[in-house]
């Protein structure tokens, strides 16, 4: 006669620690749904590690952007760890798998965008990765889909009219004198860009304070270095100095493009729009060959745009790479606007001077 095995019961300690591996997982889990769900919803941390947008926005700074206002996009790639972007934390490995992309829409938001927004978008020239994982920029909005944008003599130009210049606007200057400025010189004027060469140094500030600093006695000179109209800069948009002889401080006129809008295509105007055409409008049988557009094989005379586009520029005017050198930022490139300074640090300075605390919480404008 066999007698039944009786398995032994777990004790009280086992079932204690199992619960509490449990309950744990669970808080973790529902800790990273919320996380994530806040971050592409509402609100994302970003930090500001060049001084493309200075003074409106520092080095340093850590800043708030609202999904709120044009509304969250949904994921285009969605194989991808949580809370990462383009790699994992620290390592230069991969966190996505590009494999799978998918299309997006954008949930309805409480604005469009509009000129003079601090916008956080996705850099459209980068191919490396998928469109919602290209590196973020901050820009400036200066001109929205459907205006013709000019600069002439460094101003801008919207549909012909002069448009605001920002207040903390930057510009590139030559500041002549004998003498040897010291690091403090600088400090004090809140100067950050200031490098020493032949007989002066070269930095960017505002026009207020290179007019203060042309009347220091020290002082000789303070020279506005900018470009001049007809000097073709090759590395300016379009890239095609043979036909538009652009530089950063004389640009245009070009119209932005708008979803339903229809452009002519011809040689003169086939360079500004032929990386929209080919790379931003999912066109999957566009070319440019012989200087003509080729769509499913026919020449293409005219050409519909399928979504709004941007101008984007820093307010470091002279120290930004922007749409005068890479072109139009797509709707579909867009991240969020940018809402307030949250916490600021500057990389220049020791503790206790290193956190700017009278930047905390402060407003973008």
């Amino acid at each position: 006669m066999k007698l039944p095995f009786r398995k032994k019961a777990p004790s009280r300690k086992r079932q204690v620690q199992t619960g509490v591996l449990r309950q744990w997982g669970d808080a973790l889990m529902f800790a990273v749904v919320a996380a994530c769900f806040i971050r592409w919803a509402t609100f994302e941390a970003y930090a500001i590690p060049t001084p493309s947008m200075e003074k409106s926005m520092l080095v340093g700074d850590h800043l708030f952007v609202s999904k709120l206002h044009y509304g969250p996009r949904t994921p285009m790639t969605p194989l991808q760890v949580p809370l990462t972007h383009q790699t994992f934390w620290g390592m230069p490995f991969a966190s996505y798998s590009d494999a799978l992309q998918v299309p997006s829409f954008r949930f309805p938001g409480f604005s469009e965008v509009r000129r003079n927004d601090v916008v956080v978008f996705n850099y459209p020239a980068e191919e490396e990765h998928p469109t919602d994982l290209k590196t973020h920029y901050v820009k400036r909005c200066v001109g929205i889909a459907g205006d013709s944008i000019a600069i002439r003599d460094m101003q801008v130009f919207i549909n012909g009219k002069a448009a605001d210049n920002p207040e903390e606007r930057q510009y590139r200057y030559f500041l002549k004198t004998d003498k040897v400025l010291n690091k403090e010189f600088f400090t004090d004027r809140n100067i950050t860009e200031a490098y020493p060469g032949a007989d002066g140094y070269l930095l960017h500030t505002t026009p207020a304070k290179a007019k203060a600093l042309a009347s220091l006695e020290i002082i000789q000179e303070v020279q506005l270095l900018k470009a001049k109209p007809g000097e073709a800069e090759p590395a300016v948009f379009p890239q095609a100095p043979a036909l538009y002889t652009w530089n950063q401080d004389n640009f245009g006129p070009v119209y932005i493009p708008q979803e339903g809008a229809t452009v002519a295509i011809t040689p003169h105007t086939l360079p500004l729009y032929e990386k929209v055409i080919l790379d931003y409008e999912q066109n999957k049988n566009a070319v440019v060959r012989g200087g003509k557009l080729w769509i499913d094989g026919k020449e293409v005379k005219q050409y519909t745009f399928k979504q709004n586009y941007y101008f984007m520029m820093g307010d470091n005017r002279h120290n930004s790479l922007d749409s005068r050198y890479w072109g139009f930022v797509p709707e579909d490139h867009i991240v969020g606007k940018a809402a307030f300074v949250w916490f600021s640090v500057d990389p220049t300075e020791e503790l206790p001077d290193k956190i700017r605390w009278g930047r905390l919480f402060s407003l973008i404008e």
